[in-house]
């Protein structure tokens, strides 16, 4: 009998164990080797993306999930994530999974002609060859006015209601599959925005020049208060299958050379309701900052075969998403990833404390956890547009490593002292992202550091 490759045989043993039921399996089969992870570590299974042949449509093609939710216009919200007590979308019991069909907020914002079959036809791209969820979402989303300078610009799905989730429990969200829908995405670098934007008073951030903001202060149209004359720059990006899957590219030059790079796809926004608030477009609610309910935390390594714990806030827990990314650098630094709608494929269960199946620390912080690595998390200002606005990247950099060592004294047994040289050592701190207004900084603390007592 010929043998399988890795990918094949882990689609088999899930088809017929079950997802949850292969992850225990791998869990055991770790734990003898390094100990009691909340996921088995092991080799990275996911499968590499694939490019798409033809458009993922609402409801077309193969759907996954025990449940399926659609993004319409008169259910998402368009820069805004819902408050606690917000009516849901959806109502799920615990361990069960949902897949949804996530739209890219690019290609269909105000600064882009807010047209995506103009938009994308103007980079080559059929009219049947757009998603007709972004179509309808940019013609008939009313649910609340849009504001471009002031709106987040991500387009929200849920939320979902988690049968059992209560305040001082976790939700911990299982990334299952994250496929792009459509062979393309984009990304944009917004005036004002980004690593290297213009200050607010018109000069440039400290450490660089004038000549050195971009986009370039030059291009800067904000003062006509049109959007599509503000010299936003967005650049379209192809996707095509490569050697070891899908590839994203970007064509640069006279000389028609290219930059090849392969796709990570992921959920850039996954969050719970973390606040009431007075309307749905109160600025706490505003899509752009992380907070410790989750939302656009940005960090890279939350795709497939992830988990990413959020403390629950409010009844039902209240889960949504938005913000799909094809492929993104740590940083984040032009503003966007690379965008682009995605279909993806949730559990969604709860952990009650005590239980032992959560993080101690995301009972109060979000916390995330892949086969090999557990990963603390801190932000700059948690609390979002709340109490002000704060983007101090060492605050972020201090929390993050806080949490590790919380983690590794409550959960891993260590003695503080012990830990903290442990993580100057050997573990790694790394920027997810400088450009949510709150920015974040995520540690990777290796569990294969960590063999069985």
């Amino acid at each position: 009998m010929s043998s399988l490759d890795p990918v094949t045989a882990r689609a088999l043993i899930v088809e017929g164990i079950g997802r949850r039921g292969f992850l225990r399996a791998a869990t055991a089969v770790t734990a003898i080797t390094v100990g009691s992870p909340l996921l088995g570590a092991s080799p990275a299974l996911a499968a590499p993306a694939s490019a798409p042949t033809e458009p993922l449509q609402p409801g077309s093609g193969p759907i996954h999930g025990d449940h399926y939710l659609p993004s319409t216009p008169d259910e998402v919200r368009w820069g805004y994530v819902p408050a606690i007590g917000a009516a849901p979308s959806l109502r799920i019991a615990s361990g069960e999974t949902v897949t949804i069909d996530t739209v890219s907020h690019e290609g269909i914002l105000e600064d882009q002609g807010r047209d995506p079959v103009a938009y994308f036809g103007g980079h080559h791209v059929a009219e049947n060859d757009v998603l007709t969820d972004a179509i309808a979402i940019a013609r008939d989303y009313r649910r609340t006015p849009r504001n471009f300078d002031v709106d987040g610009p991500h387009v929200i799905t849920g939320p979902i209601f988690v049968e059992g989730a209560e305040p001082g429990d976790v939700l911990k969200v299982e990334t299952l599959s994250a496929v792009p829908r459509v062979p393309y995405g984009v990304v944009s670098s917004r005036h004002g925005k980004g690593a290297l934007a213009r200050t607010s008073d018109g000069g440039a951030p400290a450490g660089i020049t004038l000549d050195e903001v971009m986009p370039p202060v030059a291009a800067d149209g904000r003062a006509t208060k049109d959007p599509l004359r503000y010299g936003n720059v967005s650049v379209f990006t192809s996707v095509r299958e490569g050697k070891d899957g899908a590839v994203g590219v970007m064509p640069f030059g006279s000389s028609g050379r290219e930059v090849v790079f392969p796709l990570q796809p992921f959920m850039g926004t996954m969050g719970v309701a973390h606040t009431t608030a007075t309307g749905e477009t109160a600025p706490e609610l505003n899509s752009i900052p992380p907070t410790l309910g989750g939302g656009n935390i940005d960090i890279r390594l939350l795709g497939p075969d992830s988990a990413f714990y959020l403390p629950v806030h409010g009844e039902g827990a209240l889960f949504y998403v938005g913000d799909p990314h094809l492929a993104m650098g740590d940083g984040e630094v032009a503003l966007t990833a690379v965008e682009g709608s995605l279909r993806a494929t949730f559990r969604l269960t709860v952990c009650k404390p005590g239980s032992g199946d959560a993080p101690s620390v995301a009972y109060r912080y979000p916390f995330a956890e892949t086969p090999d690595a557990w990963v603390p998390i801190g932000l700059s200002d948690p609390d979002g547009a709340a109490n002000g606005q704060g983007s101090d990247l060492d605050a972020a950099m201090r929390r993050a490593v806080v949490n590790a060592l919380d983690f590794l004294e409550h959960d891993q047994g260590m003695d503080r002292a012990t830990a903290y040289a442990y993580l100057s050592a050997a573990a790694s701190f790394t920027v997810s992202q400088v450009v949510d207004r709150t920015v974040g900084v995520h540690g990777v603390i290796t569990k294969s550091h960590f063999p069985a007592g």
